[in-house]
């Protein structure tokens, strides 16, 4: 099984349409009408769909830590530091990740980018 995505709100356009050019299952947030809520819900609708939330927003990477911590399971998270990785790093890393691992493989994990 592949990964599906679900992209925080502060996620790129073209990295969502670059993912989606390579037939990555993609659900942005603001898609999914949930672009208006906390971290911890966020990721929580993500788990509840079974995605893997792919984020630049170092508050969500506290929220999955803390989760962590307590053993509160999660889907998994993807993250990476917008001045880090370029547009083309994402798509390309998010792309592998999409093919080759399974959902069990991210789960209650963080993953960084760039690979």
């Amino acid at each position: 099984m592949t990964i599906r995505l679900y992209m925080d709100v502060h996620i790129r356009r073209s990295i969502t349409e670059g993912l989606r050019r390579f037939g990555i299952d993609v659900l942005t947030a603001q898609e999914d009408g949930w672009a208006e809520v906390s971290d911890p819900d966020l990721l929580d609708r993500a788990t509840l769909l079974g995605r893997i939330l792919f984020s630049m927003d170092d508050d969500l990477l506290t929220e999955a830590t803390r989760r962590q911590k307590i053993n509160l399971p999660f889907a998994g998270v993807v993250y990476a530091n917008q001045l880090q990785i370029t547009i083309g790093q994402a798509i390309r890393d998010l792309s592998l990740i999409a093919e080759v691992y399974d959902p069990a493989d991210l789960a209650n994990r963080v993953e960084f980018l760039p690979l």
